[in-house]
Order: structure tokens, then sequence, then C-alpha cells
């Protein structure tokens, strides 16, 4: 740690965890964090490829693709490239526990208008009380001929989930547990003021609607509209997150930490981006015999057992085309042995409030470094020979790493890691910088993270393939 720092400024890691707080306020959903993601692609020089269409690789170019506009999978080419060669990967998640509006959301109780909301992943739904709310993610609109695909994010303040007062609930600080489907509904609006507004008030639910704008309050449906300059009849349907307004922020007496919506994933989304553009220069790829691949998945909160989620063969198609060769019809199957992925994810630091639930000789603290995560029953894919690798990469780059495992007692959250490993049959290591909070609306981790996992990262991409070459196992 000693060593990072004092050669690192605070400057330095400040102006690392201000730039990630431009990339997390930016992506208020998956679709956002994509489009962001294209944004900083693009002009890095990277090249935006279709999966319907052919593509024509070459060495020492860059290129991007997406599926459903939630996920990307960015690459480099090696200028020393050829059908056979590995992959080295980095992949994460776009997406974060929240509250979606649902399909049909029009609700009216006691003059007050509200929006239905479905529960995604496993959140921790009693920080979404009293908090600025908004909406951001995609609408589908019929323009002449065209279904198009719009996004979205209304910046001020719409929605509210109020506490019940505490003289009406005098058990509230001995145990709070929301009713998901009753008490999570947000406000937003009155019947009355809507009355004064435009004349008249919406009434009753959508059980009976026939159209879109029918299936939503006029109120949600006209601040649409609004944001995208267009008709209520042009709305086909939409894909909305609900979303705090309040941006992530620098906090502490020294701002030496992050307060933060989403910090899981899209610390790790940034990082990995970072390195693979920062790392991607004409120098450095001209000497890579590999392919540098960034994957960054949708749906990990709820499983990835999507077209777009990792249990998709979604990255085993985007690698079978990249190895894909006349001259050699094995060409894949000889480089996922030569591959390495490192499936980044947010670890779980110690709270010095609740010691007892950490493991006694795992307990990761901020400042220390990036946490490899370790668990035998193949929650994470991380083994002895995938850890000494990037130990490795990390004494290369002075990156301190710290080592992280729940206790037998505990139950063990997991990753993209299994999946991809066992999809793939390539070797696996997770990963993750430390945060508390996790799942909560407002997360928090330290500002140093961010440049101690990009540098990490980066040092992968230029590093790996030397250090592949040291390996002797199989």
């Amino acid at each position: 740690m000693q060593s990072f720092i004092m050669r690192t400024s605070k400057e330095a890691v400040h102006a690392a965890a201000k730039e990630f707080l431009h990339f997390v306020n930016r992506g208020a959903s998956p679709y956002h964090v994509v489009e962001e993601c294209k944004t900083r692609l693009l002009k890095a020089g990277f090249t935006e490829l279709k999966e319907s269409e052919h593509w024509d690789i070459k060495p020492a170019n860059k290129y991007f693709v997406t599926r459903n506009y939630s996920t990307v999978i960015a690459f480099a080419v090696g200028g020393l490239y050829k059908p056979g060669n590995g992959f080295s990967m980095i992949g994460a998640h776009t997406d974060s526990p929240c509250l979606r509006v649902k399909p049909r959301s029009k609700k009216t109780r006691l003059g007050c208008l509200q929006v239905g909301v479905e529960c995604y992943g496993g959140g921790i739904w009693n920080t979404w009380f009293d908090r600025d709310l908004t909406v951001a993610g995609r609408v589908m609109v019929k323009s002449g001929d065209k279904l198009l695909h719009r996004l979205v994010h209304v910046q001020r303040p719409i929605l509210r989930i109020p506490h019940l007062a505490i003289h009406l609930q005098r058990d509230i600080n001995d145990s709070f547990g929301p009713n998901k489907e009753n008490h999570l509904v947000p406000f937003l609006a009155t019947a009355v003021q809507e009355e004064l507004e435009v004349g008249s008030a919406a009434s009753g639910d959508a059980c009976n609607a026939a159209s879109t704008p029918e299936k939503h309050h006029p109120a949600l449906i006209r601040l649409l509209c609004g944001e995208l300059g267009v008709e209520p009849d042009a709305l086909l349907d939409f894909e909305l997150c609900l979303a705090d307004t309040q941006p992530g922020t620098l906090g502490g007496a020294y701002e030496e930490f992050i307060f933060s919506p989403r910090l899981d994933n899209l610390h790790s989304c940034y990082c990995a981006l970072t390195a693979l553009i920062d790392s991607s220069t004409s120098a450095s790829l001209a000497k890579d015999p590999n392919i540098r691949v960034i994957t960054l998945y949708d749906n990990e909160e709820v499983g990835s057992e999507s077209a777009q989620g990792a249990q998709s063969n979604l990255t085993e198609l985007i690698l079978r085309r990249l190895a894909s060769t006349p001259d050699n019809l094995t060409a894949f199957q000889e480089a996922m042995p030569l591959s390495f992925m490192i499936s980044a994810d947010m670890a779980h630091a110690v709270h010095p409030n609740y010691q007892e639930k950490h493991e006694e000789n795992h307990r990761p603290a901020f400042h220390k470094g990036p946490a490899i995560k370790f668990n035998s029953n193949q929650r994470y894919a991380t083994t002895a020979v995938t850890a000494s690798v990037l130990r490795e990469v990390a004494g290369r780059v002075e990156v301190p790493l710290q080592d992280v495992m729940v206790r037998n007692d505990s139950p063990c959250g997991t990753t993209i890691g299994p999946i991809l490993a066992a999809r793939l049959g390539i070797p696996v290591l997770d990963i993750g910088a430390p945060q508390l909070a996790m799942h909560s609306i407002r997360e928090m981790c330290c500002t140093s993270g961010v440049l101690q996992t990009t540098t990490l990262f980066k040092g992968f991409f230029e590093f790996f393939p030397s250090v592949r070459n040291m390996l002797v196992v199989d």
C-alpha cells in the first residue's frame, strides 16, 4: 500500500475518482451505461460493429459491439495476433438493483397518483424510502415506418416513497421490512394538483387500458413526451429504472470516500473500460499477440440468464468470430487455454460496526488494493493458478492486493466468473474493489480504489501474454 500511495499523488487519485463520478452519474440505467461506454470508445478510435453484419477484423485495430443496448463488448486486436492466440479479458456488469416501472403502472389511491414498480435484483429496499427519485431508461417510439430506441433521463425529482411516521409504527427502529408490493409504490402527484394544472385529474388503474399512454398516468406520459419531443401516441413501450437524483460525490474529512449510487458494478465497468482505452495505444498493441477484450453484461443481478447476460452464447459467438480462419479449424479451441478472464465485481470491505460478519483473516480494507475473491464451492472462479497470474501482474505495476473469503456460517454471493469459466473453459479470477453498503441506493468506497483497479487492469492487458508464457501447469 505504501509504495502505491507514495508514488501516486492525491491529485491523481482524485482526478481518477472524479472522472469515474462523471461516468456513474451518467449511467442511470444499463442503457445509459452502454451509451456512455460507446461515446468514450468512439472518441478513443474504436469502430462500432453490428452482430448481424460481416466483420473484417484487422490486427492493431479496435472495435466494439452492443447487444440489446444494455451489454457491450469491446476489443483491441494485438498487432501480432494470429488465430489460435489467446484473449486477455475483463468482464463486469452494467446493471444494479433498482425499482423498475411496471408495464401498467397507473395507480390511484386516496387522491394520490402513484406509479407501480417492480423490484429488480436484491436491493436494500428500505434505503429507497425518502429519496428524491426520477426515471431513466429507454423508450420505443414509432416514427414514420421506423421503431426507434430512444434514451430518456428526467433530471429532476419526480417520484418519492415516503416513510410512515414513527408515531404510527413504534417498532420501526427494531425491525423494518417493507412489503415490496404495497409499501414501495412511489408518489407522482395528487389528483387535486393535476386538476388545477391541466383541468382534469386521472383516476383508477390500468386494468382495462388498451394503449401505452392509457397504461400510465398522463403526468408521467407528459414528462416522457416532453423529454423526447414526441406525441403520446408515438410511445410503444418502455423500460424505465427509478434512480436517485442525488449525484455521486467525494466525501469524508479528507475526501477519501466516494458516496454514490450503482458502485456495484459501474466501478468495475469504468475501470475495465478505461484500462482498455488507455492500454490500447499503437505502440502497446503493436507488440501484443493477444486480443484485449472487455465484456460488460446486463442482468447479472438477476442471474445472467438472458440474451444479453453472461449465461448467453454472446461471448462464445464473439470469440469464435475473432478466432475464425479457414486455415485453422481448431483456432478457437486452441485459444481458450491460452486466454484469461478477470471477473470484476465489487467486494465487501470490512465494516467496523459489524466486525463479526467478516472472516477474521480475510477483511478487505479501504486503500489497500483490490481484493481477490476465493470460494472452494465455486461461487467464485479463482484458483491458485489464476491468483498467481494476477499477483505477478500486480507486482509488475506495484498495485497491492487483498484476499477475501466469507465465513463458513455466512452465505456467499456469486458473479459472472463461474458462469464464464464453465461456458468457455478458460481460466478465470474473481476480484473487486472493497466497498460498503452494497446494494443500497447509496453505496460507499474509497477514492484510491479507482486508480488502483484501473492501473491493475491496464497492467493485465499489457503484461498477461508474457506472464502466461511463464506458466507451467497443463
